[in-house]
């Protein structure tokens, strides 16, 4: 449906989370003008809660009513299905959980101006997950993009955190730069932005002619995912993005840029390559899944295993980070199925592995902000003691890391279960395999921490460290959801996933 057969109502409702987002701003910024320093606490709280707020309007105007039909608006820039609604949940979730862990951090908890451009950035990421054009696609990544370059080098006086805001901007200005040349020759080769009427050139003789050219063009353009979701080997950047910036913009980056990345290029997949392309002989789908498979083989591998020797935490959640990458990437490579129910399963393992990753993290670096905060140290070994030092501490950062870990009955077991899954009934059981032997790996690793934080003795075991509320707030909402989506939700969740799933091949 093109965007002119939609009332100016149903348009508006199609981006209401966005229209809400850019009012919070507006919000944020005056108050950061009015109020006082005593007062700028509570910019935060404000922020916070209007994010949380927000995240409750996709589910709310949710696609399929006849008040708010599924389709592409916008003139077909925006598209508005329930892939979009189920990752804009994602990123503005993230976003206010990590104004609440933001709060009490010595040189950004109070600075008006960095809630804003965190808003700035979600902003990008909604419009991130609804793009179906390839013009709105590269605006929507680079309004994600610029805010988090500020907010990676946010402490200036820090040499750690400027240095990892040049690295990232650095980075990402030349992955941008590559996947932008591999957007403008895929225009020139199809002569449409629209990525469902490209998908219609890459049917006709007319691509036949110039197959070649095109995949290395689209090559291109997954260079720029692959820097984005930290996918090796353009994961370079991120261990020393990850230990240098503020702890709190590093948990923000590593869940929410990365659903809104994945929401993008699982609309990509699905939506570009068609089953009847083919050139000659050989599927084209053929060559994309071999590539995203090995891709997640390559990632899951190198993750692992480089981070068995670290010894900073945030390093280690780096690496682990690019593992879990990998992971989700065994449900892209899933995606074209020989089946359309397959081909949903797969989507909805991708919605369903991202949507516990978010939680897990988030609930991982809010125990990292509080002890880094309370130590001013992040390596792992003075991590002993902390279940002397504070036990829900160090519960909350155990269920984490066996979430990431995949142990049930967490909500990472039934994330890496479905997505594996998915794997074995595409006929990707080999990855699975790999899978499950990476996940074996990665167990000894977070085990290790956990070690360390039951086991070890300290000489600081005497020093509790304080939770403040909005910490408190933080970690019992991201632990019940790592709970509840492992032992009572997950089947459900899936379920509905793989129901709504379907339109995106309709």
């Amino acid at each position: 449906m093109g965007g002119n057969e939609f009332t100016l109502g149903q348009s508006l409702l199609a981006i209401a989370p966005e229209i809400g987002l850019a009012a919070l701003a507006a919000i944020v910024l005056f108050l950061d003008i009015g109020w006082p320093e005593s007062r700028r606490r509570s910019i935060a709280l404000v922020a916070g809660v209007g994010l949380g707020l927000l995240a409750l309007l996709p589910l709310i105007f949710f696609p399929g009513s006849e008040a708010t039909p599924a389709g592409s608006y916008w003139g077909g820039m925006i598209r508005y299905d329930a892939l979009a609604q189920i990752f804009k949940v994602m990123v503005l979730a993230a976003a206010a959980i990590t104004c609440l862990i933001s709060i009490d951090v010595n040189g950004i908890g109070r600075k008006g101006e960095y809630y804003l451009v965190l808003i700035v950035a979600a902003l990008g990421m909604t419009l991130m997950a609804g793009a179906s054009d390839l013009i709105m696609a590269f605006l929507a990544l680079e309004t994600t993009s610029i805010p988090l370059y500020i907010m990676a080098g946010f402490r200036r006086g820090d040499k750690r955190s400027v240095e990892s805001g040049m690295k990232y901007f650095l980075f990402g200005s030349f992955a941008s730069a590559i996947m932008l040349y591999g957007l403008s020759l895929l225009y020139g080769f199809s002569g449409q932005t629209n990525l469902y009427q490209i998908a219609q050139y890459l049917t006709s003789e007319a691509f036949n002619n110039n197959a070649i050219p095109v995949l290395g063009a689209m090559v291109l353009v997954i260079v720029g995912f692959g820097f984005k979701i930290s996918a090796v080997p353009f994961h370079f950047w991120t261990p020393d993005v990850y230990e240098g910036a503020p702890t709190p913009v590093t948990a923000f980056l590593s869940v929410a840029s990365k659903a809104a990345s994945f929401a993008l290029l699982v609309r990509f997949f699905v939506a570009v390559f068609p089953e009847s392309m083919v050139i000659g002989t050989q599927g084209v789908q053929n060559f994309w899944v071999q590539l995203m498979a090995a891709s997640a083989l390559i990632s899951m591998t190198i993750g692992n295993l480089v981070a068995l020797t670290q010894r900073n935490i945030k390093r280690l959640l780096a690496y682990s980070s690019i593992a879990q990458a990998g992971y989700t990437l065994i449900g892209v490579a899933a995606i074209q199925s020989t089946s359309e129910l397959g081909q949903a399963q797969a989507v909805a393992s991708v919605g369903f592995y991202m949507f516990m990753y978010v939680f897990t993290n988030l609930l991982a670096f809010a125990v990292v902000i509080l002890f880094s905060e309370a130590t001013g140290s992040e390596t792992i070994a003075d991590l002993a003691g902390l279940s002397r030092r504070n036990p829900m501490l160090a519960l909350m950062m155990t269920l984490a890391l066996l979430s990431l870990a995949g142990v049930p009955p967490t909500a990472g077991f039934f994330g890496k279960f479905f997505v594996f899954s998915a794997a074995v009934q595409s006929g990707l059981t080999w990855l699975a395999i790999a899978g499950v032997l990476n996940a074996i790996i990665a167990l000894y690793y977070y085990l290790v921490v956990i070690k360390v934080i039951y086991v070890d003795r300290s000489e600081d075991e005497d020093k509790p460290i304080p939770i403040s509320a909005p910490y408190a707030w933080a970690m019992a909402i991201t632990a019940i959801a790592v709970i509840v989506i492992g032992t009572f939700g997950a089947q459900t969740i899936f379920d509905w996933a793989v129901r709504t799933a379907g339109s995106l091949f309709a």
